[in-house]
Order: structure tokens, then C-alpha cells, then sequence
């Protein structure tokens, strides 16, 4: 089942010393709104090609037991690609990892963690 994850909570696990495409990754599903900036270390997997690429992602993830994925506010997007994700794993490649969307998306976590460059980069003010 996918959970909720705080901005606070990834801020501290992407500080903590799990290493991220291991222990963990962050799936940004923005399409063109992904421009202005990103968390740090994650991927983007646009929604438009989501269901095409959801297969691909599973099989470069497969040994990463936790999985975050956000599009810009975590409406949409992001939690239909994380149920997508999820589904997929346990229907057609045996797999369970821990899945969770990161609740107010990139807008909430950019404002808060914008100027921590361990949290953000790529940050554009005047796209936000």
C-alpha cells in the first residue's frame, strides 16, 4: 500500500547516510513543469510516459527497497505513477518495495528546502 511521506522525513533521509539509488530514489513524474528545479539524485519519469516506461523502472530498481515519487503538488501524478509502480512490482515482477509519495509535492518541498543544496538543485526563483 502506498503511504505519505513528509518533506521533513525525506529531508532527513536524503541526509542520513542511506545512499540514494541503493537504498532508496526519489521518481519525479513532472513532464514540462519539471524545469525550475529538482530534488537532488532524483529521476525524472514523466507522467505522459509513465505506463510505457513503468517496466524499465522496475527492472533498474528491482534491489532498491524504498521508492518516492512526487510530480508538483502529489495530487495526481505522483500518486497514480507510485500505485502504478507499486501494482506492477507485485503483479509482474515479484517484487514488494516500500512505496511512498511525497505529500505537497515540489512545491512545498522547493519553498521549504530551496537554498539547501543538499536538499535542491537546479533551483530557478523566477520559474517559482
Amino acid at each position: 500500500m502506498v503511504q505519505g511521506m513528509t518533506g521533513t522525513e525525506l529531508a532527513k533521509l536524503i541526509k542520513s547516510a542511506k545512499v540514494p539509488g541503493e537504498d532508496y530514489l526519489i521518481v519525479d513524474v513532472r513532464d514540462e513543469d519539471w524545469r525550475g528545479g529538482n530534488i537532488k539524485n532524483s529521476r525524472n519519469y514523466p507522467s505522459q510516459r509513465f505506463t510505457l516506461d513503468v517496466d524499465d523502472l522496475i527492472k533498474r530498481t528491482k534491489d532498491i527497497p524504498v521508492m518516492i515519487f512526487h510530480c508538483q503538488l502529489s495530487q495526481e501524478r505522483g500518486p497514480k505513477a507510485a500505485r502504478m509502480y507499486e501494482g506492477t512490482c507485485r503483479a509482474l515482477h515479484d517484487t514488494s518495495p516500500t512505496v511512498y509519495v511525497l505529500q505537497g509535492g515540489f512545491v512545498q518541498f522547493g519553498e521549504s528546502y530551496k537554498d539547501d543544496p543538499e536538499l535542491v538543485e537546479n533551483w530557478r526563483e523566477v520559474i517559482w
